[in-house]
């Protein structure tokens, strides 16, 4: 049995000593109100002692909890300016500078007195300019943009080449000044227009931030570039690779047979459809790195890299000359297409093909 002490009162101060031994156990007392020691209940002590028991479980098992929580935040430095949100960025690349100056010069091209609000979504300035052509005199086609400059983050620089051709009240127009000594177009002229085009807010848009400025042809280096392949020879097809290309490209566009038997394994290709020609001829054939060899072994794994021209004829009777880079290779004594490749390949050790 447990005892606690009950505190000493003002008769406690008056009298004697309160014996060290237990008053309750050893029969001092007998029912007076004397401080002393009080007996407790058994079951009191036990519900202060599971009490006790669980707050001590508690704390150990919180302890470790709150400290990863405590290591796991973010510690904000006093004083430190919070980051603002970033705003969401339209990224940009050149086809829509270019897209947006090749719609801009046909419009111009064609535009004339009385048209200029067809030039206002693209040029905001445009209200305020009165144009003296005759609208329609011009057409521009096949447009396209050959080259695109960055002169400033969300400011282009790009030229526009275009084949513009006269009407035909136009055209007898620059007859009459060509028999006065003026120089007559006759028919598509190939013009080039440069074209200052600025990012228009962050939606994505774009303006002209002036007229088109017409301009020369884009420089170029005039020297014939260099391949990487050796002198050509014609074709003979009884040789086992240029009998497998013939094959090949009679599948491949006239729809002839089919096309896997000439295919490596793992090499994927789908024919042209619709087929564009009735016959394919090859006229001639260069190897890279050297002459072509004739008859060449078909060593297991032999790899070639071909580049080979041939004249397609068309269901019209129309022959047009075509040029193809073809990679070769040697499997089970047989030459197989392993790729039609994108570019034929260029001599990296030429001085022209490094400009």
């Amino acid at each position: 049995m447990k005892a606690w002490r009950r505190p000493p009162g003002e008769a406690d101060q008056e009298g004697g000593q309160v014996p060290e031994e237990y008053a309750a156990e050893a029969g001092a007392g007998s029912g007076g109100k004397r401080a002393g020691w009080v007996t407790v209940s058994p079951g009191a002590v036990a519900n202060v002692s599971a009490v006790l028991r669980w707050g001590a479980w508690l704390l150990l098992i919180a302890g470790p909890l709150l400290a990863v929580a405590a290591f796991l935040r973010p510690v904000t430095a006093v004083g430190a300016p919070v980051p603002a949100p970033k705003s969401s960025v339209v990224v940009r690349d050149t086809s829509g500078p270019a897209g947006f100056a090749q719609l801009y010069v046909a419009a111009y091209v064609e535009a004339g007195k009385g048209s200029e609000a067809s030039l206002a979504p693209y040029y905001p300035r445009m209200r305020d300019i009165s144009l003296q052509a005759e609208p329609g005199a011009q057409h521009a086609g096949r447009l396209a943009a050959v080259r695109v400059t960055q002169v400033a983050p969300g400011y282009w620089s790009v030229t526009v080449a275009a084949l513009v051709t006269s009407s035909s009240k136009a055209a007898a127009v620059s007859d009459q000044s060509a028999q006065g000594g003026g120089q007559a177009e006759a028919g598509p002229v190939l013009r080039y227009f440069q074209v200052a085009v600025k990012a228009a807010g962050s939606g994505g848009g774009y303006e002209a931030v002036a007229l088109p400025a017409e301009v020369g042809a884009p420089a170029t280096s005039g020297a014939m570039p260099h391949l990487d392949y050796g002198t050509p020879v014609p074709a003979d097809t009884h040789d086992p690779a240029v009998a497998t290309i013939s094959e090949f490209l009679a599948a491949y566009l006239t729809g002839g047979g089919e096309l896997d038997r000439y295919l490596s394994p793992g090499t994927s290709l789908a024919a042209v459809s619709p087929a564009p020609y009735t016959k394919v001829t090859i006229t001639q054939l260069a190897e890279q790195g050297g002459d072509f060899t004739e008859n060449a072994p078909t060593t297991e794994g032999a790899r070639r890299q071909l580049l080979i021209d041939v004249d397609a004829t068309g269901a019209d009777g129309q022959v047009r000359p075509l040029t193809y880079a073809l990679a070769l290779k040697a499997r089970a004594g047989r030459w197989e297409i392993a790729a039609v490749e994108a570019a034929p390949r260029l001599n990296t050790t030429s001085k022209e093909n490094q400009q």
